[in-house]
């Protein structure tokens, strides 16, 4: 069921990004409105970027782990509301995780996600633009790696330890436009919901942190 939820967000967008390029006009009239960098264009785009990931805990200051690399790569939108305001969407492939070091070996655990982030964008000025806003994450599946420095195990699972799938994120981030169809940015992502439901003081309610960077690419 949640896959077919995700699956037609992508529908509604692509459909939002189609009657926007029929209907929407400037509020002086004579079309589109050419302002900033054709500001009031709905556009479609590609981007792909590396995401540098790790855990914290919101029960216990003292956790940490090591940051684990990974890739960022999908489909955005960008649907103009009103100057300076736009709504910018997208759906993205994500793989997130983190490294921990204890006694008995390495932990490494990677998770792959599809993530659906629903941004206000904010241009601040000519090739300066600020997002913020609300992201849905959908764990397709998770990979654990146990390494005593012998023997490499690893196992793999499809939820998190609590059964659960989805989860809400928090998203901030810029992008700076380096030419008309071709933009960098760079995003900061935490989880708002606890990865582990019922943790405390000796097990922690972890969270995942990302930063992501990229370069984006309009294909219209």
């Amino acid at each position: 069921m949640k896959k077919f939820f995700f699956f037609a967000i992508c529908l509604l967008i692509a459909g939002s990004v189609s009657a926007q390029r029929r209907y929407y006009h400037s509020p002086r009239g004579g079309g589109v409105r050419n302002d900033n960098g054709d500001f009031y264009s709905p556009k479609i785009g590609l981007e792909i970027g590396a995401n540098v990931s790790n855990q914290i805990s919101s029960s216990n200051d003292n956790y940490s782990t090591g940051s684990l690399g990974g890739l960022n790569a999908g489909l955005t939108f960008d649907l103009p509301i009103i100057y300076p305001l736009s709504f910018a969407p997208e759906v993205l492939y994500s793989q997130k995780g983190y490294e921990a070091t204890t006694v008995d070996g390495v932990f490494t655990q990677r998770t792959h996600f599809i993530d659906v982030p629903l941004l206000a964008k904010f241009r601040v000025g000519p090739v300066f633009n600020f997002y913020v806003g609300p992201q849905l994450s959908y764990l397709l599946s998770t990979t654990n790696t146990y390494d005593n420095g012998f023997v490499v195990d690893q196992e793999q699972h499809y939820e998190n330890n609590n059964g659960h799938k989805s989860f809400l994120d928090g998203v901030l981030g810029v992008s700076f436009d380096i030419g008309r169809s071709v933009d960098l940015h760079a995003r900061y992502t935490l989880d708002l919901q606890k990865t582990d439901y019922n943790g405390n003081t000796y097990v922690p309610n972890y969270r995942n942190q990302v930063w992501q960077f990229g370069i984006g690419f309009k294909l219209n």
